[in-house]
């Protein structure tokens, strides 16, 4: 259970002292998952203290910041998460796609903190982690390796860095500033976005030391439960704020990118709450392992692919959209580049406020909103119908990529012609395929497939792999909600004695 980050008691009161007594000195309290899933609970003092801290600041307080409810324009928190409705103009359906976004979480500007925070706290309220002695290393396809140094470095914790080549320039240029030795604490492996395996491999070797802690965000439940109490209850809060506009609007379905599985277990809380709803797994087309057993290599970062992510609790889900990298890659140019901007005012009737909602949504974001497009079709949903999605980070992670996407896709230029090009192809023709409706054989297909990462290649015992199937297993994860709360709060009062 410890290499799941599932233990409910304290585990080295040696190694719990330790790390009290460094938070002590360092003046570091951890929130509880209570206070980040419902930011009014934190008591007025913090946040009146936060009114003093830069949300880009490597200090303790911005813990508290890790949650949905962040405020772009002041140093608060705001009552709703910040969330926008993509125009019909680029959705033409009449449903509505509502997106809740990452940016404003607290220094990396993506949501991935906060499965880093829920993989990290559990460690060291139990004893787990000592922050004097170990490394945590974080193995990720890019944000979480980014949430996981954030949250190492307010901990006065030694993070390290796992992610591939052929990231985001921006991710790195971001890690040199963060890590306390670059040129030791950036691993980066072969391949892309699909190349999980290496990380993986890269894992086994670095926990070979006993220094070294592996927070596998794609095996670490506590990345699922943090995204179910927090980001599932962000986005119920979203809905039932849009719906006091209008009592008929109903909740159909949430897209998610299947990435490590954290961000759609908020799938799970928001079928547990709404009758109907479709919980809807997005992967990359040129990588559609979910509805092809495919490979491949693709640029829709944020989604790392070729096998099933051991906290996806795929039996819960509905749908599978897959999208290609080639609409992602362009509609990022066509909502960030000046002539796309230019088009979609001028044609399009887009304003200020909209375009700079888009500019919100990083690729696989765009993945996650197309493949809300292709719901609604699929499933005939119209004016009354609501789906929601989120905004894993903006598109200023990916200005780098831009200058590659126009020479892939427009041989090196983009004119007001190639946006009404970008528009027509990868939007206007969305259709319903590359999309499959789960039956329970399907299910039960991808669920399988995930057999031969885990059993065979990570030695999971086959018993543990199976248990998983049953929904049981995954209700029982919410028992460590309160548990870790209360170990939590009782960390915190030996810190501040």
């Amino acid at each position: 259970m410890a290499k799941l980050g599932l233990e409910d008691h304290v585990v080295n009161e040696q190694v719990l002292n330790q790390t009290v007594k460094r938070f002590k000195e360092r003046h570091i309290q951890l929130p509880t998952l209570t206070e980040l899933s419902d930011p009014s609970t934190i008591s007025e003092d913090i946040k009146k203290q936060l009114l003093d801290v830069d949300p880009g600041e490597a200090h303790p307080l911005n813990l508290y910041r890790i949650n949905w409810y962040n405020d772009p324009e002041s140093r608060s928190f705001r009552e709703v998460p910040y969330f926008f409705e993509v125009p019909k103009a680029i959705t033409g359906i009449d449903a509505k796609i509502v997106v809740m976004s990452g940016a404003f979480f607290p220094m990396v500007n993506c949501h991935k903190v906060l499965a880093a925070y829920g993989c990290l706290a559990p460690r060291l309220i139990t004893g787990q982690f000592d922050p004097t002695e170990h490394k945590a290393i974080w193995p990720s396809t890019g944000n979480y390796c980014r949430g996981g140094v954030a949250v190492s470095k307010i901990m006065d914790c030694h993070g390290v860095a796992i992610l591939p080549e052929e990231m985001s320039e921006e991710r790195f240029n971001w890690l040199k500033k963060w890590t306390m030795d670059p040129a030791n604490d950036i691993h980066r492996t072969f391949g892309c976005e699909s190349n999980v395996k290496e990380i993986y491999d890269m894992c086994n070797e670095l926990d070979k030391d006993d220094k070294n802690i592996i927070f596998n965000q794609f095996c670490e439940f506590g990345n699922t439960v943090i995204h179910y109490h927090c980001t599932g209850k962000a986005l119920s809060h979203v809905f039932k704020e849009i719906q006091k506009s209008n009592p008929n609007l109903k909740l159909k379905a949430f897209t998610s990118a299947t990435g490590s599985a954290g961000t759609i277990s908020a799938g799970d809380y928001l079928k547990e709450n709404y009758k109907d709803v479709k919980v809807v797994a997005v992967e990359a087309l040129e990588c559609a392992t979910l509805l092809y057993n495919g490979f491949g290599g693709h640029n829709i970062q944020g989604i790392g692919d070729k096998h099933i992510p051991y906290v996806h609790n795929i039996m819960n889900n509905d749908d599978v959209a897959a999208i290609s990298e080639s609409s992602t890659d362009s509609l990022n140019l066509l909502f960030n580049s000046e002539e796309g901007k230019k088009y979609l005012k001028a044609h399009k009737g887009l304003s200020d406020v909209d375009i700079k909602n888009l500019s919100l949504l990083g690729l696989s974001s765009i993945g996650n909103m197309l493949a809300a497009i292709k719901t609604a079709k699929y499933h005939n949903m119209g004016k009354d119908d609501v789906i929601v999605t989120v905004a894993t980070d903006p598109a200023s992670m990916y200005d780098t990529e831009m200058p590659k996407q126009k020479e892939k896709y427009f041989k090196g230029k983009y004119d007001e012609f190639d946006a009404a090009e970008t528009y027509g192809q990868h939007l206007k023709a969305v259709s319903v395929d590359h999309f499959e409706e789960l039956t329970k054989i399907g299910k039960e297909r991808i669920f399988n497939l995930g057999y031969y990462t885990w059993v065979e290649q990570q030695g999971v015992e086959i018993e543990d792999f199976v248990a998983r199937k049953d929904q049981s297993f995954w209700r029982n994860l919410k028992k460590y909600i309160p548990v870790w709360d209360k170990l939590i709060k009782e960390f915190n009062s030996k810190v501040c004695k």
